[in-house]
């Protein structure tokens, strides 16, 4: 995608990986929109970054969805970029009986939410003279963590969407892109300084150079090992992966 002269709106704006690609977006002169649930955050991040605009924004909420994409078709009508990022990563036990609310919110969340949010906003999108998708997705969309298994599988889902959505805006002005972090140090599990997350400078260093390209995968070079997964080492590969952070779990 071009990295200047867009008008960006991003859900899940307010911290961590989506934080920090709207303030790096608004730093290069693009007119950037960030959505959030609370406007105290909100407020917070666009009054340290003057010009950026903030709406609220339930992404789990179909009427909530509805209700911004229309407002930004109003307020915004040069928008052409859509960032997916919103998602909520709660630990579970398939092992175990499952919170059908938690799960729900996962699902609503992280999948339905972009697929609802992009379907508002596609007949617009496609009249801009060029335009671009982002779906945040995950490294665990190749290689699931077992304690995380319906957020897993809620990005294995987003990812799958992605490639169906590429597809089918084939020859359209409309490019779909798809952002993979690996364990990146932010809140979204617990901001710990772990030496096994990348942290969260270098890795938006690198992916603005990716998204400065025509890819349609953009991930860091530390987990291409992990992208070529699935194949026919794939139970061996999760059970290792698995195994080692059994033995050394991520700090919740």
């Amino acid at each position: 995608m071009q990295l200047t002269n867009n008008t960006i709106f991003i859900t899940g704006g307010t911290s961590g990986i989506g934080r920090a690609l709207a303030e790096r977006f608004h730093q290069l002169g693009n007119k950037v929109i960030i959505a959030g649930r609370r406007k105290a955050l909100l407020d917070e991040v666009t009054a340290a970054n003057p010009g950026m605009e903030g709406i609220e924004l339930d992404i789990a909420d179909p009427a909530d969805i509805e209700r911004v994409a229309a407002r930004l078709i109003e307020n915004y009508p040069s928008l052409n970029v859509l960032i997916n990022n919103a998602g909520i990563m709660p630990f579970d036990d398939a092992s175990a009986r499952i919170d059908d609310d938690q799960s729900r919110r996962i699902i609503d969340t992280n999948l339905l939410g972009p697929i609802r949010l992009t379907s508002a906003l596609i007949d617009h999108l496609k009249a801009q003279p060029k335009a671009t998708i982002i779906h945040n997705t995950s490294v665990l969309a190749y290689l699931p963590l077992a304690s995380t298994a319906v957020y897993s599988a809620s990005k294995a889902a987003l990812h799958s969407y992605a490639l169906s959505q590429r597809f089918q805006l084939r020859g359209t002005n409309v490019r779909v892109q798809e952002i993979a972090p690996p364990w990146v140090d932010t809140d979204l599990v617990k901001k710990s300084g772990d030496p096994r997350a990348m942290p969260l400078d270098i890795f938006i260093e690198k992916t603005m150079k990716g998204l400065g390209t025509e890819s349609e995968e953009i991930y860091v070079e530390e987990i291409k090992a992990i992208r070529d997964n699935p194949g026919s080492g794939e139970h061996a590969l999760f059970n290792a992966f698995n195994g080692s952070l059994a033995a050394n779990p991520i700090p919740v």
